[in-house]
């Protein structure tokens, strides 16, 4: 097959299911709206309930209500019909997922759903379905068109499902004022959630590498080599007031000058760029970027405390 017919097939496939989708959006209707207002006042929590596809979609919109503030809790239908109910309370609100609404083991299963829980909400293609019929709310995700050339595979139909748990997802943050900083408590080791919450301190070098202003080169030479951050930081009791690179350092020698009578304050760069310890490590990240740096030196209350290298804050996935 040539490449220009397999882009063809992919741009087709999109085009179906984006048309599916801008139906979806133009009936949402208060039916959507009392779901996400019954999910929000529940005292439990929210339990998925699918199987077959809608299992992996129910999975995905699990993980996506957890990681912004709705508990949330998959259960698989045939594992609930053998015994997996008991997970379900009755505070609990239970969304089922099914294009079809009508599969034996939905249909086996929703009288349990409806009554073991506080509320049953059914996700489904088929509003004349088993699942439709013992649900509170309906939340329609038919479609006209599977992007499947066979027109069997779930394709648009799952996208939709999808689409809209992100949506019942993004409507219960906004109800719950669920900020940035929130997300982070819930990604602490990602590098969303640290590029959210952590702060300098936790990337601080364990190398302090000093000199005072009347330091000779020989002095300045030993400090930086005595570490790994091709730098030090010239002070005057704990007050900075210049840092030398081991590029300052190569360009003295290449005066040719007689370096015998040099002192640190001779070579250094003055007002060098800091940040106190308690910023978070995204601002360090962006004073590196923007002065093409690669170390920046650390403050507390204006005094030098330490160094955050550029090459730490990368590994750690701060961007």
């Amino acid at each position: 097959m040539e490449r220009a017919n397999i882009i063809s097939i992919a741009r087709t496939t999109l085009k179906i299911e984006i048309a599916e989708l801008e139906k979806l959006k133009n009936r949402l209707d208060d039916q959507f709206a009392k779901a996400v207002e019954i999910i929000h006042s529940a005292k439990g929590k929210l339990i998925v309930v699918g199987i077959g596809k809608s299992a992996h979609v129910g999975n995905k919109i699990v993980a996506t209500l957890n990681s912004t503030g709705t508990p949330a809790q998959f259960l698989h239908a045939s594992e609930a019909i053998h015994g997996d109910l008991g997970v379900i309370q009755k505070q609990d609100v239970v969304l089922c997922i099914s294009n079809s609404g009508n599969s034996p083991e939905i249909v086996n299963l929703v009288p349990y759903l409806k009554d073991y829980s506080s509320a049953l909400i059914g996700m489904t293609g088929n509003k004349s379905s088993k699942l439709a019929e013992f649900s509170e709310v309906i939340l329609d995700t038919h479609v006209d068109m599977e992007a499947c050339p066979n027109k069997l595979a779930p394709t648009s139909s799952t996208t939709l499902q999808m689409a809209l748990g992100d949506a019942l997802a993004v409507s219960l943050m906004e109800m719950n004022d669920f900020k940035a900083n929130d997300f982070a408590k819930f990604h602490p080791g990602g590098s969303l959630g640290k590029n959210l919450i952590s702060k300098v301190d936790d990337f601080l070098s364990s190398q302090k590498p000093q000199v005072t202003e009347n330091d000779t080169v020989k002095d300045v030479i030993i400090s930086i080599s005595g570490s790994r951050h091709g730098i030090t930081v010239v002070t005057n009791e704990d007050a900075i007031i210049g840092v030398i690179t081991d590029g300052d350092l190569r360009r003295m020698l290449m005066k040719g000058d007689d370096i015998s009578k040099v002192l640190a304050k001779d070579i250094m760069s003055a007002h060098p760029k800091t940040i106190e310890r308690t910023a978070l490590a995204k601002e360090a990240m962006k004073i590196l970027k923007e002065n093409n740096i690669g170390q920046l030196i650390v403050t507390e209350n204006g005094k030098y405390f330490g160094i955050i290298d550029l090459h730490k804050l990368l590994d750690e996935g701060i961007n």
